[in-house]
């Protein structure tokens, strides 16, 4: 077997100045005058798509809806809606001033330049996302055309943009949230071996949900066995592989002459109960499967007889791109990132096909993992929204809602959602559960109906801290579980962290919507729970945080929460960093993300590699290495008996890799300021395009820690970027394009402010 960290392919090892051309020759968006690009309404690209049972069309939208065809499009069903564009140049330092936007009721008033329904005219304005329509009232079950052109600072006016679509729902409402329907592709084997002469054996490379057609020759009285299955054992589908790892096995009665056959797919009663997802009936039911066999055909099969329709959201594969210089992290990366695709067979975030129920631990990990690979913001917020008001029984995870609301908005820079759920996500940050000290607890009987009410909860509210805990599950007694020894007290270190960061969260929320009073309450509760978090649960002589008041133990969750959230005094966290690095990935999949959040916020980037690149037992690469082509529940088998190998939330690397180890952020909510803040410890080189709302952050970089550090970002229109640097020493060099550049300090790193669009190339010699 080849050593996971052996060296890459030559792409990888290319000079650097090779690599910082790589970057540039992405393709640009820029065309003729630069038109704006990638039109979007209400955080849809293309919600003139139209398809038939799945599978995209040429059909314009304008047409099929006059066609007897089982077409799927979206529809906008929010009275007025929003439109963005991403702006275009070839020129450094390019921010949009002025915009145009026409609406017009049909496409001759487009292309003759009739704005029928809305001409703005010409608007002074820097705004390119979330511009709301306002133009004539929009008609019930109607195509509007829509078009858009801009003006920069340079003086230039761009071409109109090409013309995008979108129809009207039946219904209109003030607010609604606009979907994709979903999307269905043919994929074919990667390898067919004839095992024996009456059996085959298909491997199609990856597992995807989806459905097998088979096109084949039979004479009357011919039945084939067909297997599908994700796990194999001895070379061999695997037909008891335990937990909710899938087997499937049908018999197929074969017609006479070539006839193709779709095999309908057997509902499981569990992921098919009342609280489970429907898959839409043009979809009809799907099973998670990579391998095939086929007993008792007599022929031998060709690549082209065996398709798996293959349903997912609909997932743009060239939005986003990473590869390094480590094997291992590339690999972790391939894998994760079509986690996130995979996984959207449902439309909305839910818990791999277990159950397939959402929760808000698996949504708030999948909306961070989904925005890092593709520019889609419409299933995140779908899938939030439907949580506020299915909430599920673990009290961190009602706190989430807010977390999740507040990344809606950072990344989309869209407050509608907020505002209509504003009253819900205050409910959310579980105040009346507060004591006099500003502390949560599930367990001094504030938990009243009332309150289980408010947060649309139909459950008991108890603590999870992780999951699964000890001796649950199909965990014996000697297994610990997941939470590190945790031990629960009244007052729990995990979930006043959680409520701490809610508050924090809410009192910005507040003010960005016009509630002053309640934004200085909320900030004041946070500083008062953090004043007490400080005084009550840190051990003065170790430094570090203990489980809850009344224990002394000390957990690797009841320190990485605290430093994740922001709670942590500078004075302690070189203690809480050293405790945190002592116990390793002491958490499931679901506490690495907080896991690795805390340890590159604390800037250990060193540390936080060494997870990323692990090749142990707990580690992302063990689940390549037991054979899942999807992130897995829990890093091993052992530790979630019960588990599946198609669960999101396993995908943390999709959205560390270009938050954290590549540094891309929004500063200001829809990315109109950016923080590129690299973190590769000793990663030697790496490049990575990143799409966000405002067009692609590209970033590339060359690193000898200590000595050179060479950087090349990208940075799209009308928007502007803070870049950090590495500090060594008062002796090193720091050039802007080859020249001296302005900059401050901040700690470890040197930072230059307000950088304009465009290409800039940074050095740093020691």
């Amino acid at each position: 077997m080849t050593h996971p960290h052996q060296s890459a392919e030559k792409l990888l090892l290319m000079p650097f100045f090779l690599l910082l051309m790589l970057a540039s020759s992405q393709p640009s968006s820029a065309t003729t005058r630069n038109c704006p690009t990638q039109l979007s309404i209400n955080l849809l690209t293309d919600a003139d798509q139209v398809f038939l049972n799945g599978y995209p069309v040429n059909t314009s939208l304008d047409q099929a809806i006059f066609r007897r065809e089982n077409f799927q499009f979206t529809e906008i069903a929010q009275r007025k809606p929003f439109f963005g564009w991403v702006v275009n140049s070839n020129q450094n330092n390019t921010m949009q001033v002025a915009w145009q936007v026409l609406v017009a009721s049909s496409r001759h008033h487009i292309q003759n330049n009739e704005g029928d329904y809305w001409n703005s005219g010409k608007v002074a304005s820097s705004q390119s996302i979330n511009l709301s329509y306002q133009g004539k009232a929009l008609l019930p079950d109607s195509v509007y055309f829509w078009k858009v052109k801009t003006w920069d600072n340079h003086g230039v006016e761009s071409s109109w943009s090409a013309v995008s679509q979108f129809k009207m729902a039946s219904l209109l409402q003030n607010y609604a949230t606009a979907r994709y329907p979903l999307q269905k592709q043919d994929d074919h084997p990667q390898t067919i071996e004839a095992r024996t002469p009456k059996t085959t054996f298909i491997d199609f490379g990856k597992a995807a949900f989806g459905r097998i057609r088979l096109s084949l020759d039979g004479t009357e009285g011919d039945t084939i066995t067909l297997r599908l299955g994700e796990v194999l054992s001895n070379q061999q589908i695997d037909p008891n592989p335990g937990g909710s790892r899938r087997y499937a096995e049908y018999q197929l009665k074969l017609n006479n002459g070539r006839n193709t056959y779709l095999i309908a797919i057997k509902p499981d009663q569990r992921n098919t109960g009342p609280r489970a997802i429907p898959i839409p009936q043009y979809i009809g039911d799907v099973f998670p499967f990579r391998y095939v066999e086929i007993e008792g055909y007599k022929h031998p099969i060709e690549k082209h007889q065996v398709t798996r329709e293959t349903v997912f959201y609909p997932f743009d594969e060239t939005e986003s791109f990473f590869t390094s210089s480590d094997t291992v992290l590339n690999q972790v990366w391939d894998l994760c990132k079509y986690s996130i695709k995979a996984t959207s067979f449902a439309g909305i975030y839910v818990d791999g096909d277990r159950e397939r129920i959402p929760y808000e631990a698996d949504a708030l990990i999948n909306q961070l993992c989904h925005y890092g690979v593709a520019r889609e913001y419409s299933m995140a917020r779908h899938s939030h929204e439907y949580l506020i008001h299915h909430a599920t029984w673990p009290t961190e995870w009602i706190l989430q809602s807010v977390l999740m609301a507040w990344n809606d908005y950072l990344y989309t820079g869209n407050n509608e959602s907020l505002e209509q759920h504003y009253s819900d996500l205050k409910a959310k940050t579980l105040l009346p559960l507060a004591d006099e000290l500003g502390f949560i607890s599930t367990r001094t009987g504030k938990v009243t109906p009332s309150v289980l009410e408010s947060i649309h909860l139909n459950d008991q509210l108890r603590d999870i801290v992780d999951w699964p805990h000890t001796g649950i599950l199909g965990l014996g007694k000697n297994e610990a579980g997941e939470t590190d020894g945790f031990v629960f007290q009244d007052i729990n270190t995990v979930v006043n962290a959680y409520h701490y960061f809610a508050l924090k969260v809410m009192s910005t929320i507040a003010n960005q919507l016009g509630h002053t009073d309640e934004s200085e309450s909320y900030g004041k509760r946070a500083a008062r729970l953090q004043k007490h978090f400080n005084e009550k649960l840190i051990d003065p002589k170790r430094k570090i945080y203990t489980d809850g008041i009344g224990t002394d133990h000390a957990s690797l969750h009841a320190n990485m929460f605290p430093l994740a959230f922001g709670l942590a005094p500078s004075k302690n966290t070189e203690a809480i960093n050293a405790f945190i690095r002592s116990r390793g990935m002491a958490c499931s999949v679901y506490g690495s993300q907080f896991l690795m959040e805390a340890v590159y916020d604390g800037h250990n980037a060193d540390y936080g590699l060494e997870l990323l690149t692990s090749t142990s037992e707990r580690s992302w690469y063990n689940m390549i290495r037991a054979g899942s082509t999807i992130t897995m529940e829990a890093w091993d088998n052992k530790y979630k008996p019960n588990q599946d190998w198609n669960h999101a939330w396993g995908a943390v690397p999709a959205n560390i890799i270009p938050r954290k180890l590549m540094g891309i952020e929004p500063l200001e909510p829809g990315f109109s300021k950016i923080r590129i803040k690299p973190q590769p410890g000793t990663l030697k080189q790496a490049q990575i395009k990143c799409p966000t709302i405002r067009g692609n952050v590209q970033v590339s970089f060359f690193n000898e820690p200590e000595k050179r550090f060479q950087l090349k970002v990208i940075i799209p229109a009308n928007t502007t970027a803070d870049v950090y640097l590495p500090f060594w020493s008062k002796a090193q060099q720091v050039s802007h394009n080859d020249r001296e550049v302005k900059h401050q300090k901040s700690g470890e790193f040197l930072i230059i402010e307000n950088l304009g669009s465009g290409t800039h190339q940074f050095e740093v010699s020691n």
